[in-house]
């Protein structure tokens, strides 16, 4: 059976699987739409919150850009494994016991007030939308190279399977699906990498094979044979970092902060009974999520090293059918510089932005493309965000790994994506409307307005998808950022301080949230030509920028708190009341 075909089967019975299970678990009210009803078990909610997590970033593009920045990639690893156990330890627990649908939920009744719930629906919206044009890319990319589709088409299709299970099944739905979609995406992560690691060091183990020998008989190993690649072809050194000390610390900070106000993260332990679940879901999440995290830096070294062997120095005529295939989807490239036929990959760039190619052909039979060519020696132009999806056919991986990649790509994209619409519709029925607007509207009218928001949420995330603003993690990242800068402030305050007033909350939200909006906004969006060091504000991206938003939520939000009214009694009897161990409580609590 031919790769292609063995691509539908599995992609097929997957997404057979989730529909099914969609179906089966079908939301029957408010409750199950939101929470799955508040009773799935701590292994189970782990699988979930796993699987959740885990979005294309992690799946698809994490491994990529460790791959093509070495050390410099190592951030997202440090960050997105340091929030969740930050999130986990800090504010998970609490927040069940708060015992409500939503993060809007707890910041409109810890601060006593309908404009705070509507400002934390909209930090919600900006965050939700921001992460899952990451998603919907995800797709794009998988659909478009593996079932020969245009990446447009790719995103429909990836909306549509969305729809189905989101839209019917809600939470309810979306937890067991989520549980088999874990199954899916870690299956298809480890095999290869095992695979893999096993050709390259003799050691099936990808975290050991990392700093085992290269087993080609130069003694090396695997990262001292990468640094010595790389610098001959005028790179840095693979485990030599460019980024400035202050753009490290603030990019992770930023990711780990992130995490701990990731607001569909957050809603996932609102589905369990009570808060010591909370804590053991979270601890079987973080034991799910190192497998592919732990990983991750084995899978981008070895991506990095097989695609030199098998591109540099190699002719077109030549070039293996990997190539041509991503080729096909303009997602990678070849530029002739110097008219000799052969790919050279060299340091720099090898056209300016990403390929458009012309209907005709090179001497050598390449794709032409129109882009301007910027000096330099590279001649080829690679997307960061295939590589894990090309590792299985750069490594000539039997027909069946390939396949189980592409299923887990996208059980990968579809799991978060799915995860991040349901907290937009939430958001608009449950916390706008319910909550604020039409505190009189029925249940079944409740949950037709979560259907209704969570179909327009899939439109604007599926143009998102098609128009996306950088890399998956790139972008995922900027969501991490946001959610720093307004949710986490004060969420922390809201659990660990009584003074904090509804006022101080407010405006430290807005003006986190406004700071870090347009400082992304002008890096990448109205002015990404200006997107240098020199630029940036004392010298950190836009990607770690959400650490200046945050201490400006938490400096605004305390001195505002201070020059207001206090916060009232009843108030500060709920703060106290989350805060007690179960057993503990005294009368005067309640």
């Amino acid at each position: 059976m031919d790769t292609q075909t063995l691509i539908y089967i599995f992609v097929g019975l997957s997404f057979a699987l989730y529909i099914g299970i969609a179906i089966w678990s079908r939301a029957a009210s408010t409750s199950d739409f939101y929470v799955a009803g508040g009773g799935v078990n701590p292994v189970v909610n782990g699988m979930a919150t796993a699987a959740d997590w885990m979005s294309a970033a992690s799946f698809i593009s994490m491994a990529g850009i460790i791959a093509f920045s070495g050390y410099d990639g190592s951030v997202y690893l440090m960050g997105w494994t340091g929030g969740y156990v930050m999130l986990a330890l800090l504010l998970a627990p609490y927040l069940r016991k708060f015992g409500e649908f939503t993060v809007p939920d707890f910041i409109g009744a810890r601060y006593y007030s309908r404009a705070a719930r509507v400002v934390a629906v909209i930090c919600l919206i900006f965050i939700s939308f921001t992460y899952i044009a990451g998603q919907m890319r995800g797709v794009g990319i998988v659909f478009s190279r593996f079932l020969d589709v245009d990446v447009t088409l790719g995103v429909i299709i990836g909306m549509g399977i969305v729809f189905v299970y989101a839209v019917m099944g809600g939470m309810k739905g979306i937890t067991y699906t989520q549980v088999a979609q874990y199954c899916v995406l870690i299956f298809a992560y480890l095999v290869p990498a095992f695979f893999i690691s096993f050709m390259i060091t003799g050691n099936p183990v990808p975290a050991l094979g990392l700093g085992s020998e290269v087993n080609d008989g130069s003694g090396m190993y695997v990262l001292q044979k990468l640094d010595l690649v790389l610098q001959d072809m005028g790179f840095g050194a693979y485990t030599d970092g460019s980024k400035s000390t202050i753009d490290v610390f603030c990019i992770t900070a930023a990711l780990m902060i992130g995490t701990a106000g990731l607001p569909h993260v957050i809603v996932r332990f609102f589905t369990v009974p009570k808060a010591s679940d909370a804590r053991r879901s979270a601890g079987w999440a973080l034991i799910f999520i190192a497998l592919l995290y732990s990983t991750a830096p084995a899978v981008g070294a070895f991506a990095r090293l097989n695609f030199i062997d098998t591109v540099n120095e190699t002719p077109y005529a030549e070039a293996p059918e990997w190539f041509t295939n991503w080729e096909d989807n303009d997602l990678i490239a070849f530029r002739d510089r110097n008219g000799d036929g052969v790919m050279q990959y060299r340091s720099g760039d090898a056209i300016v932005g990403a390929p458009v190619y012309l209907e005709e052909r090179g001497p050598s039979g390449e794709r032409l493309t129109k882009n301007a060519t910027p000096p330099g020696e590279n001649e080829v132009y690679v997307d960061r965000d295939i590589m894990v999806l090309a590792n299985p056919e750069i490594a000539q991986l039997p027909g069946w790994v390939i396949a189980l990649v592409a299923a887990g790509g996208l059980a990968a994209a579809l799991s978060t994506a799915a995860g991040l619409l349901l907290v937009i519709s939430a958001g608009v029925s449950h916390d706008l409307l319910k909550r604020t607007f039409r505190p009189d509207i029925s249940e079944k009218g409740e949950l037709l307005a979560a259907r209704i928001a969570a179909s327009v949420a899939i439109l604007v995330a599926g143009y998102l998808g098609i128009y996306p603003p950088g890399w998956v993690a790139e972008v995922v990242a900027f969501a991490f950022g946001l959610a720093a800068a307004s949710l986490f402030p004060a969420i922390f305050l809201g659990i660990f301080t009584k003074w904090m007033n509804r006022e101080g909350a407010i405006a430290g939200m807005v003006s986190g949230l406004g700071f870090t909006f347009l400082y992304i906004a002008i890096f990448k969006l109205w002015a990404p030509e200006s997107n240098v060091a020199a630029n940036w504000l004392f010298g950190i991206s836009p990607e770690g920028i959400g650490v200046i938003g945050m201490v400006i939520n938490f400096a605004v939000a305390i001195t505002v708190a201070k020059l207001t009214a206090p916060t009232p009694p009843d108030v500060r009897r709920l703060v106290a009341s989350i805060r007690v161990p179960k057993g503990a409580e005294t009368p005067h609590m309640h």
